[in-house]
């Protein structure tokens, strides 16, 4: 583990001071660390959401029912051929 030192305004002190009992936390730095851990996991998390985001809505044509069922029919097709399976 390494060490890290840096500096909080007064009144941050206090108010994690005053959060250590009703959370548990024995000493500040074991807070510190897990108030970074969660705000790592968060990133990451927003992270994976705006990737999801982005390909939502990302297709430019709309399938229709139809269509979806012509395809997976020539899937079927394929698969049966493939394995040796009669559909009819």
């Amino acid at each position: 583990m390494e060490t890290v030192t840096f500096k909080l305004q007064g009144d941050i002190i206090e108010k994690m001071d005053n959060l250590l009992k009703p959370l548990n936390f024995s000493n500040r730095t074991e807070f510190i660390r897990e108030s970074i851990r969660e705000k790592l996991n968060s990133i990451e998390k927003d992270f994976v959401l705006m990737e999801i985001m982005r390909f939502k809505g990302s297709s430019k044509e709309s399938i229709s029912d139809e269509k979806l069922h012509l395809i997976r029919d020539e899937i079927a097709r394929k698969y049966a051929k493939k394995f040796k399976v009669k559909l009819d």
